[in-house]
């Protein structure tokens, strides 16, 4: 039988490994790092999950699986889309501030995973990719976005300027003054985006062809 209590030091010590991981990396962060993080012994952390590359896997694992439910959460939303619901696309950003608590340790992890060629990351952006795609052909066919000769271009594209905010989140609150990933910096965000989308940045006359 497993008790309570080793239930709770299981999940705690994983959640300061994913803290300590995304915060440092995890070549730099010990087996005794993160048992001092969690209050425990390093030996309960070899208990748990049998080395430091167990204990890495496991937080992976875990990452991928709150992301495998943020892809549901977006599939739903894809799917309101599709048949006439008056509810929009959630961005990556939306999803994700939704989808994490207040403070979560998640996005500089994902910062981690997306940036190292991580297998875990590369899963995550394909998926993401896909989503976006299908997310701008459902828009597409309702009205709601104009057609491109190239809808992976877009939809890469879209999606790079959504996971800045993930990769870019401490440089954007320095130069912004505000938590791009924050209720208000999000705001902030998607209104400069819809009026460069919606509008364009370039003026009529920039944009015609040179004689």
């Amino acid at each position: 039988m497993v008790s309570t209590d080793d239930l709770t030091a299981r999940a705690k010590i994983r959640d300061c490994a994913l803290a300590l991981f995304g915060e440092r990396g995890p070549d730099s962060v010990t087996v005794r790092d993160i048992a001092a993080c969690a209050g425990v012994s390093p030996a309960l952390v070899l208990h748990h999950y049998g080395s430091k590359d167990g204990l890495r896997e496991a937080v992976d694992a875990h990452v991928a699986g709150i992301f495998d439910g943020l892809f549901d959460q977006s599939a739903e939303n894809l799917d309101a889309i599709a048949s006439g619901g008056e509810r929009a696309a959630a961005s990556f950003a939306e999803v994700l501030l939704g989808g994490l608590p207040a403070g979560s340790a998640i996005p500089a992890y994902l910062r981690r995973l997306l940036l190292t060629g991580d297998p875990v990351g590369q899963r995550l952006f394909r998926e993401w990719f896909e989503m976006t795609r299908e997310t701008m052909r459902a828009l597409e066919s309702a009205g709601g976005v104009r057609p491109t000769a190239d809808p992976d271009a877009r939809a890469a594209f879209l999606l790079v300027n959504d996971l800045a905010m993930v990769l870019l989140r401490d440089h954007l609150a320095d130069v912004l003054g505000v938590d791009p990933l924050a209720p208000d910096g999000l705001a902030r965000w998607a209104a400069g985006t819809i009026d460069a989308y919606s509008t364009g940045v370039l003026t009529p006359t920039s944009r015609e062809e040179p004689s």
